[in-house]
């Protein structure tokens, strides 16, 4: 029938084919609209003098009202007892196995003259478009947590200068419940967003099947629309509480719809209550976000009888996974090239850690917390040790070793230091001199060996001595050693200027004793 009123949907889908340039005739082919009543609505879109990205964000009753609103004439009691039963039903399809046709044969159960199945599915989709425009998606329960920062910002003020220290604001929000969670964390870097999105789990006291980022740099390396690449440590903690990380698509705004909803309501339900207020420290301002946030969550949803709080409760919190028994530890990184003695340096530690023998001389990374390392390479991890702060000791698994190394294991800079401390505390702080300055251990080895070797050559008095006027020289090497010994310089007394720049010492020459 010509000029029929269509849905507001249906006027959305027009104009946006229309703006993209498409023709009335494939404009009507696509969406079966009559092209009379095509040319009504086009001729109104042309004459509002509006463009199509300020009609897409007009409401449904303000678009009615733009482009000529339906006759609207009561409800009849069967239609609004069919109304009546659409928060209930809209609650019952977020639940697992639950479909329209088994909500529609229920209600015709129970209501024996109700409307047919299609008439039933019509005005549902009308019902949820009025109360809801921005979600025409159906959220499973326990199935994705979306998350992002909202655009404004809050703030604190340092309680010593005064000055005011801007914090962001972030926001995660479940998809089936709408369950919202707020906090303020200093920055969007890494280590914060993942503090926040753990700190949204240990709110709804679960695990969802995905998280939902935008396109966050602390998220998502490398944007791309098919694969894009996850931050490894935001992987990395996705891995440690069970859940996988799907990015929203760059310029789909329905999948992120949700949470920006989320962002634009807390500006007035959130942002409102705790502004004005001085907070000098984060977890104040959190707290009092807190009090907002539980006002939020327990107020009745639009157009239904039930809020987020009881929607959470009633259907989505079971079906979350538990939480781990621990917390995600942060992991730093680096990268490090594996020694010949199949060993890695963590630098911070000045520690050694063992890695397979096949992958000397790779570069790997080292990804270590609190308690752990872990050597990845070509992102295989090849190694994992708890983390051991003493310097100069290695961590060795002699599984790694080949056999023709094992006997390296054996030697430590621990054993080189003992052995030097039993002879004095000079020449202990000798061969630590030595181990602190060689970039290979095992050219640390074979020096300290060298120096320690003397004392049955030549005595425990003359090596000291001789370890002595060495540590005056500031020269750690064995050749050191070796020419004060050998000119009988240990028997002399201090050393002239000089005599000091007759000393050929060089440290970055390799002796023959090195390839032995």
């Amino acid at each position: 029938m010509a000029n029929k009123p269509i849905s507001m949907i249906n006027i959305r889908q027009v104009l946006r084919l229309y703006s993209q340039g498409r023709s009335k005739l494939q404009i009507a082919a696509q969406t079966g609209i009559s092209r009379n009543t095509l040319k009504k609505y086009l001729k109104q879109f042309v004459l509002s003098d509006l463009s199509f990205e300020q009609i897409s964000v007009l409401s449904d009753k303000e678009l009615e009202a733009l482009f000529g609103s339906t006759d609207e004439s009561p409800l009849s009691e069967k239609l609004q007892t069919l109304f009546n039963l659409f928060p209930t039903i809209e609650k019952e399809l977020k639940k697992k196995g639950v479909t329209r046709q088994l909500l529609w044969e229920d209600y015709k159960k129970n209501q024996p003259n109700g409307l047919g199945r299609s008439q039933f599915n019509r005005y549902y989709a009308q019902w949820k478009s009025q109360v809801n425009p921005t979600m025409h998606i159906e959220h499973k329960v326990g199935d994705k947590l979306y998350v992002d920062f909202a655009g404004e910002k809050l703030s604190i003020v340092d309680a010593e200068s005064g000055e005011f220290k801007p914090v962001e604001v972030f926001l995660a929000v479940l998809g089936a419940s709408q369950l919202t969670y707020v906090e303020a964390v200093m920055t969007q870097q890494k280590e914060d967003f993942i503090a926040a999105c753990e700190g949204a789990l240990y709110y709804y006291q679960g695990v969802p099947a995905a998280i939902v980022p935008d396109n966050l740099k602390s998220a998502v390396t490398k944007s791309n629309k098919y694969e894009p690449t996850i931050n490894e440590t935001f992987a990395d903690f996705a891995e440690h509480y069970g859940t996988t990380i799907l990015p929203a698509r760059a310029y789909r705004p329905r999948d992120k719809a949700l949470v920006e909803n989320a962002v634009r309501i807390s500006y007035s339900r959130i942002f409102t209550k705790v502004k004005g207020i001085v907070y000098h420290a984060l977890k104040d301002l959190n707290a009092a976000i807190l009090i907002a946030l539980e006002d939020h969550n327990n107020a009745l949803l639009k157009g239904r009888n039930y809020s987020r709080r009881q929607q959470f409760e009633e259907i989505e919190r079971a079906a979350l996974m538990p939480l781990p028994l621990l917390k995600y530890e942060l992991k730093k990184q680096l990268y490090a090239t594996v020694m010949k003695n199949g060993h890695v340096s963590l630098g911070p530690d000045k520690h050694y850690y063992s890695v397979p023998y096949k992958f000397i001389g790779k570069k790997v990374k080292i990804l270590y917390s609190h308690h752990s390392v872990e050597v990845f390479y070509n992102y295989e991890r090849i190694a994992l040790h708890n983390r051991t702060k003493s310097a100069y000791h290695y961590t060795t698994d002699k599984d790694h070793l080949a056999s023709t190394h094992r006997f390296i294991s054996e030697w430590t800079p621990q054993r080189f230091i003992s052995w030097g401390e039993s002879i004095h505390e000079d020449v202990k702080l000798f061969i630590l001199k030595i181990l602190d300055q060689k970039q290979h251990p095992e050219q640390s080895y074979k020096s300290c060996m060298g120096v320690l070797g003397f004392a049955k050559k030549i005595g425990n008095e003359r090596l000291i001595k001789a370890c002595q006027r060495a540590l005056g020289y500031g020269t750690y090497n064995y050749k050191t050693i070796q020419k004060i010994l050998e000119k009988q310089l240990d028997q002399t007394e201090e050393p002239t200027e000089n005599e000091q720049l007759k000393m050929p010492f060089h440290d970055n020459i390799r002796g023959e004793e090195y390839y032995h």
